[in-house]
């Protein structure tokens, strides 16, 4: 076998260069979670083309006030407008739950549902609804499609899944309640398209562990849906008035797990009940995909990078631009890239104006709520 080291070398436009150690560094600098990241997105928006679904390639517009979706019912009043108004998410967006719950349902529940049903009963991988709800004067909309359902030859429901994954089983004596309100708007907008009657669903919990189940049969209660419809009653008049919905977490925990827990003043940095719009001034704890997805929702009302995420990602700054710095001192504002600066947000650069006056007046990004549709110019 010959000697790789004394090989000729590769082609011009080889990625390796001609020696083993070289090649080790070339994939060590190329294997990173960044690259890995842009890899499975590329991936996703190519399969989505393939599937014919490139309506899913991109952020979803945000939703008229009195539309819903089922599986954002019964959470937090203000993480729900947030998420509803594109609102920018903070962190790396957990596409692994995401990918492990899809293939959970498509490699494990629906054949094990498939060797479950009886004579005359077929599985449906999912199921479209889309309903109405007329409630104080008001026409609320609630559409999305299920999770896997039991139906007849002709494909009419008889019952339906909503299926979860979840880290431990341990302590899961019932159904979530925000799962439950889900099962219960497919019950019932499904009851309303159908003849027969449609008042139970199952929902069933699996373990990414251990791949163990725990399922829940959970029938229509008329008592709890009226608590759901209020729910929904209550986000929809938030958003038509456009107030900030008051954070309201099922649990203590989950805000820490929030996608929006610094704008929503849930964290130890210095943002509090932030509005849906804007990127966080100085802050640069925003995931690569989750800023594209956000400035590419709002590029038609103007939407650019902060100054400190110029910093972080240049790459982007030629395609979507950058706010300038502004002084709250003296109002003078200056390129991003026209102070002189590391990249450090525990550090900010100082006003050049204030600082020949003999004052320190950091400089800061605009505020959020300032951001959308000012003058480009």
């Amino acid at each position: 076998m010959s000697d790789p080291s004394k090989d000729e070398p590769l082609g011009r436009d080889s990625p390796f260069p001609n020696s083993d150690t070289d090649a080790h560094e070339v994939m060590l600098d190329r294997i990173t979670n960044r690259a890995f990241n842009e890899w499975y997105s590329e991936q996703q928006f190519q399969n989505n083309i393939l599937e014919g679904q490139a309506y899913f390639n991109g952020p979803s517009p945000p939703k008229d006030p009195e539309q819903h979706t089922p599986s954002k019912l019964l959470q937090c009043h203000r993480k729900t407008s947030y998420a509803r108004k594109n609102a920018p998410r903070e962190g790396t967006p957990p596409e692994g739950l995401f990918w492990i719950g899809s293939e959970f349902e498509k490699q494990v529940v629906v054949p094990f549902l498939q060797a479950m049903t009886t004579p005359n009963t077929y599985v449906a991988n999912s199921l479209w609804i889309d309903t109405e709800i007329a409630i104080g004067g008001t026409e609320l909309s609630l559409r999305g499609s299920t999770d896997p359902a039991i139906v007849t030859a002709d494909a009419e429901p008889l019952f339906v899944t909503e299926i979860k994954t979840t880290t431990s089983l341990d302590h899961l004596s019932e159904p979530k309640p925000h799962h439950r309100a889900q099962l219960h708007a497919y019950l019932y907008a499904l009851d309303q398209e159908y003849d027969h009657s449609i008042t139970k669903g199952l929902v069933v919990y699996g373990s990414r562990k251990t791949l163990n189940i725990e399922s829940f049969h959970v029938r229509f209660e008329p008592k709890f849906w009226e608590h759901v419809v209020d729910w929904m009653q209550t986000q929809t008049e938030y958003e038509q008035s456009s107030e900030l919905p008051p954070a309201t977490p099922e649990r203590d925990w989950e805000c820490n797990y929030c996608s929006f827990k610094h704008r929503c003043g849930e964290a130890e940095t210095p943002y509090i009940d932030t509005g849906c719009d804007g990127l966080l001034p100085v802050f640069d704890k925003y995931d690569r995909q989750n800023l594209q997805e956000y400035l590419e929702a709002h590029e038609d009302h103007n939407a650019r990078l902060t100054p400190t995420l110029a910093h972080h990602f240049p790459d982007l700054v030629e395609k979507f631009g950058v706010y300038d710095w502004g002084c709250s001192a003296c109002g003078s504002s200056f390129d991003w890239d026209g102070v002189d600066w590391d990249g450090n947000v525990d550090d900010l650069p100082f006003c050049p104006e204030c600082a020949e006056a003999g004052e320190l007046v950091t400089l800061s990004g605009p505020e959020a709520g300032s951001q959308l549709n000012v003058d480009p110019e």
